[in-house]
């Protein structure tokens, strides 16, 4: 097993090892951190996270934009730890996470590739 070891910043920096070949909800969960979940497949955001430290692989998730992704979310359900990491976790990491889009529309760069590019006939 390869471990990392997470930090949880704003739980008074408990730090967990978790196994790196395993999406960090799970490892966590299994631990006794309570954290909400939904598909466990990367679709929704409600197993967010923010990362303040280290890097994460999360290519599986389809549910963050390229604003989200820049302030730091991921999604824990698919989310794999590279190094050892520093999580902010709960609603109060969400400061950044939601936007109102008619109070405060995307910029097309802030927008999944995919989404930004118009199909071609």
């Amino acid at each position: 097993m390869t471990s990392r070891t997470i930090t949880l910043a704003n739980r008074g920096g408990a730090t967990y090892s978790v196994d790196a070949r395993r999406p960090l909800l799970d490892t966590l969960r299994e631990q006794g951190v309570d954290l909400p979940y939904g598909c466990k497949y990367g679709g929704c955001i409600t197993c967010a996270a923010r990362l303040t430290d280290g890097q994460i692989d999360q290519r599986r998730q389809v549910a963050l934009n390229n604003r989200q992704i820049a302030n730091g979310y991921i999604i824990l359900c698919v989310a794999r730890p590279l190094t050892d990491c520093t999580l902010e976790i709960g609603v109060d990491s969400h400061g950044k996470l939601y936007r109102n889009p008619f109070a405060d529309p995307l910029e097309p760069h802030e927008l999944k590739a995919d989404i930004a590019t118009p199909k071609e006939a």
